[in-house]
């Protein structure tokens, strides 16, 4: 899956966090102007913690206006963003994984899908919800064991 890009900076033609580098020795980012913007404070939003940091030279910098509207430039980092980063570089070195997996992994949910009538499900709440979407895939499960296996070596597992 490739790194989500939430903010609108590049539309505004502004730099957006993809031209600030991280450097995880010193925790800290490096701006477009060469600026280093290090760790402010550590918060806590939708059960993610968040570290922000930003440099002190904004206010004098002479590219600013290319950067931000606000006193600041701010960035964001999730404390698990490293998994995002590792990926995304994954993602770089091989493009077509995002079509290997959408023939692999995105089969079953089109399958599941189609036998809901593509509809939605027939329970509410969340726990009967979860589930009915269990019960689904055990079913889907099963049907490709037995399409891969046959139901004479299924049988003898079981029986095993």
């Amino acid at each position: 899956m490739p790194k989500p890009i939430t903010s609108n900076s590049r539309a505004d033609g502004r730099f957006d966090k993809r031209d600030f580098i991280y450097n995880a020795e010193r925790d800290e980012y490096r701006c477009p102007a060469g600026e280093r913007a290090i760790w402010r404070m550590t918060t806590v939003e939708n059960r993610r913690t968040m570290h922000r940091y930003w440099p002190s030279a904004c206010p004098r910098c002479p590219i600013k206006a290319r950067c931000t509207p606000s006193d600041y430039r701010r960035i964001a980092r999730w404390e698990h963003e490293q998994v995002l980063d590792d990926m995304q570089h994954r993602l770089d070195r091989i493009p077509q994984a995002s079509r290997m997996r959408r023939q692999t992994v995105e089969h079953p949910f089109g399958t599941l899908k189609a036998w809901m009538g593509s509809t939605h499900f027939l329970t509410k709440t969340l726990p009967k919800v979860r589930t009915e979407m269990s019960l689904h895939v055990l079913a889907y499960n099963l049907k490709r064991v037995l399409n891969i296996f046959g139901t004479q070596l299924l049988v003898a597992f079981i029986r095993a």
